[in-house]
């Protein structure tokens, strides 16, 4: 008699140790969920922190080196320390607030400007870039990737994150309710 007891404890106790397989996806969804969420955001975070200024290319005159909707890191750098050949990131005059890309083709130091050129396009640009204009030089650039962030700062992406967070939340707490409820309802047994 006592044997078929402690067989039936032991039977008790490996159901216990079964996790609930509805418990164990909401889980894991929510994990999957917030870890990629953390990704899509490394590359937009931690150059910040190490100081690089992000910009998304939306112009096509770099093409091929930098293709239309890259993300280009730019480093600060000193203007008498651009070479040519450089790419550099720069205010479009002091009227625009568009921040352009181009290639060094000179860098004048005694005028304090540099001329630049897009790889893409046939001259030079029409007026030289005050060395005040320098934002820095691009020190890399990952492509399509300016999509995606243009796309995860804006306000509608902004909301997908947000509702994505809480969806993975309420995943999180859905299996942990599963979890404590069929705990409950073992013990009751």
């Amino acid at each position: 008699m006592d044997r078929k007891r402690d067989k039936k404890q032991e039977k008790k106790q490996v159901r216990k140790k079964k996790e609930s397989p509805v418990a164990v996806l909401c889980s894991t969804l929510g994990t999957v969920i917030l870890v990629g969420l953390v990704v899509l955001c490394l590359p937009l975070t931690v150059p910040r922190v190490l100081g690089f200024e992000i910009y998304t290319v939306v112009s096509g005159s770099m093409e091929p080196a930098i293709p239309t909707g890259s993300l280009a890191y730019v480093q600060g750098a000193e203007p008498e320390e651009i070479e040519e050949g450089d790419v550099i990131a720069f205010y479009g005059g002091r009227e625009s607030t568009a921040i352009i890309t181009h290639r060094v083709v000179e860098n004048n130091t005694l005028e304090g400007e540099f001329t630049t050129k897009g790889d893409a396009n046939e001259k030079e640009d029409v007026s030289p870039v005050p060395y005040r204009e320098l934002i820095g030089e691009v020190a890399y650039t990952i492509p399509t990737l300016g999509w995606a962030a243009q796309t995860l700062t804006s306000t509608w992406g902004k909301a997908s994150a947000a509702a994505a967070i809480g969806g993975a939340l309420v995943l999180h707490l859905l299996g942990a309710w599963i979890r404590n409820h069929r705990e409950k309802k073992e013990e009751a047994q």
